[in-house]
């Protein structure tokens, strides 16, 4: 079978998308409104490439993920890797709602609903459970495995103007947040979980053939020319299918057609990145992406002031110019980035840290 290589370009993705990630939220929580301005191309850009960061999340925790149960299943033993998915899906859940919870509100008796509005790690975390769920039903059926990932992502995001604005008023919040952000939910299942199926499909093809002589090569020009089309042709392409086909659907998604121009942009991140891998190996960029958990956690709770209610949001809301923002932005990953490294390893730190306190609650 595949070798078990290491994909080190993940890493460095993940590292991109994490620090895109600190500075977006900084600057979008503190940066003064009237600076906002959607004119100014400055800003434009900024917004623009802010907005590949999640997609690249949802996208590369498919793909990891998966790549790494399918070794696994290789090597005769999945089973202690489904667990430690299904383990880890339900931590984030836990953590998502964890870090929207006030502790002093609560011991003073005052509750409201904001805990169980749904983020991205509830997000991920779902679609880890899927994946399993999905893994364990094909995992004897390989190439049917992929083409399911690959249907799965392309109706999630084509079926998206079905669901864009649903009103889920009579389904109680802890399950509605899931689908609505109407909420207040910053994301939802659907469409997201379509990226971490497209990571997945993707993780099959890599599975499958990374040892390969070229396939390299390969993979890097088919990142780059699909992304471009679905950057640029993805609209013309799903009207071309309007027009054979006269299901109204399709030109509904073609003109509102964010999802797969956002993969574009996935893709081509990814063949940037596969490209120069070999400089990346051991690298700070690396280990930063190793840590994608314990910064997320971290910044939340100096950003938005998780647990206390006091953080930087707090003081300095929607107050700063652009050129303190910006050095402020740059300091604040440093800051988040030096705590992750001093006092959470890596990711798997602070997986292994709560299973122990799970495993001595249980005895």
């Amino acid at each position: 079978m595949a070798q078990s290589s290491r994909l080190y370009f993940i890493d460095a993705v993940r590292a991109f998308a994490i620090l895109m990630m600190l500075q977006g939220h900084f600057i979008d929580t503190l940066l003064a409104p009237v600076y906002k301005d959607k004119s100014d191309i400055a800003f434009t850009i900024w917004s623009y490439f802010r907005g590949i960061t999640a997609p690249t999340f949802f996208t590369i925790s498919g793909l990891v993920f998966t790549y790494l149960l399918l070794r696994a299943y290789a090597k005769g033993d999945d089973k202690p890797r489904i667990k430690k998915g299904l383990f880890r899906g339900v931590l984030l859940l836990a953590i998502g709602y964890s870090l929207r919870v006030n502790i002093f509100h609560w011991l003073s008796g005052y509750f409201n609903s904001y805990f169980l509005v749904i983020d991205v790690l509830q997000c991920i975390g779902l679609s880890l459970i899927f994946l399993v769920v999905l893994h364990i039903i094909l995992k004897k059926y390989s190439y049917l495995f992929s083409v399911i990932l690959f249907t799965i992502g392309c109706i999630c995001f084509v079926t998206e103007p079905l669901y864009r604005n649903i009103n889920l008023n009579h389904i109680p919040n802890v399950i509605a947040n899931y689908m609505t952000t109407s909420n207040g939910s910053v994301f939802t299942i659907l469409p997201w979980f379509g990226y971490s199926a497209f990571g997945a499909f993707i993780s099959t093809v890599f599975f499958r053939h990374v040892h390969r002589e070229r396939f390299k090569l390969i993979t890097i020009f088919t990142f780059f020319i699909v992304g471009i089309f679905l950057m640029l042709y993805s609209s013309w392409f799903l009207i071309g299918l309007y027009n054979i086909t006269n299901i109204e659907l399709f030109k509904m998604s073609a003109n509102y057609n964010y999802l797969f121009s956002r993969l574009g942009n996935v893709l081509i991140l990814f063949g940037v990145f596969y490209m120069v891998e070999q400089f990346l190996k051991h690298s700070i960029i690396a280990r930063i992406g190793e840590k994608t958990l314990s910064i997320y956690v971290i910044h939340f709770i100096l950003l938005y002031g998780s647990f206390t209610g006091y953080g930087l949001k707090r003081y300095l809301k929607q107050s700063l110019e652009p050129e303190t923002a910006i050095l402020g932005a740059l300091l604040f990953m440093i800051v988040v980035c030096f705590i992750s490294f001093h006092y959470a390893k890596t990711n798997h730190f602070v997986y292994n840290l709560i299973r122990k306190m799970v495993d001595k609650f249980k005895n």
